[in-house]
């Protein structure tokens, strides 16, 4: 099972690429703890150093789906500005949202066209005269990619398929950046408020929601109480 997050800062200030950043903390180590496989495949950077203001990552587990809804939605942070230590504002908060997978495209040896070409160094002045540069070439996508590294024509054929292989994953990566782009309507759909999570303090402790409630029922409890008298 595969799922793809995007956690964004939207247009928040400093203060909310800080909140990402630690996000992406808590989301790494909890997917790891619940043994799933967690990789950051996109971020870009905030204005601050240490800040994030948006990431993709890709989660892989039989629990991907659990644990996506565990997490998708508006996330709560209480706390004083890192950046701005008389700012008054306390509640900060970030959105993550699920990403659509691009479909991965099955790799075979079989979709690969090799072509010896003779390796030239500068100025046209041949390395050697024998063919032993490959161009190898994916045909589905086109992609392709030479390799002139060495004078072992079976080297080279191993180099390039390598090299392709890269080629092509980073292709795909490509498409994703693009449909994530596309989605950009998440930068400006944070919703403040009802948060899916909380979070309080410098250290980034999740916030017990459940005892709030339980304080509150009590405080409800005791006003009832005291009618009575």
């Amino acid at each position: 099972m595969e799922k793809i997050i995007q956690i964004t800062s939207g247009r928040g200030p400093a203060e909310c690429t800080w909140v990402v950043a630690q996000v992406l903390k808590k989301v790494l180590q909890e997917a790891e703890t619940l043994q799933l496989k967690a990789t950051v495949l996109q971020h870009e950077a905030g204005s601050e150093n240490g800040t994030v203001a948006s990431a993709m990552v890709q989660i892989i587990g039989k629990n991907a789906t659990e644990f996506l809804d565990s997490w998708v939605g508006t996330i709560q942070w209480i706390g004083k500005s890192t950046f701005r230590k008389f700012h008054k504002r306390s509640n900060w908060f970030v959105g993550i949202f699920e990403v659509d997978a691009i479909p991965s495209r099955a790799f075979s040896e079989k979709d690969i066209q090799y072509q010896a070409m003779r390796s030239s160094g500068a100025g046209g002045q041949h390395v050697n005269k024998v063919s032993s540069a490959i161009r190898a070439t994916h045909v589905p996508t086109g992609i392709s990619v030479v390799s002139m590294d060495s004078r072992s024509q079976h080297q080279n054929k191993k180099l390039a398929t390598e090299r392709l292989l890269l080629k092509l994953n980073e292709a795909q990566l490509n498409l994703l950046k693009q449909q994530f782009q596309s989605q950009w309507t998440n930068q400006l759909a944070v919703e403040r408020g009802n948060p899916i999570r909380t979070f309080e303090g410098s250290d980034f402790k999740k916030l017990k929601v459940e005892k709030k409630f339980k304080a509150v029922r009590q405080q409800l409890k005791n006003e009832l109480k005291n009618e009575k008298y």
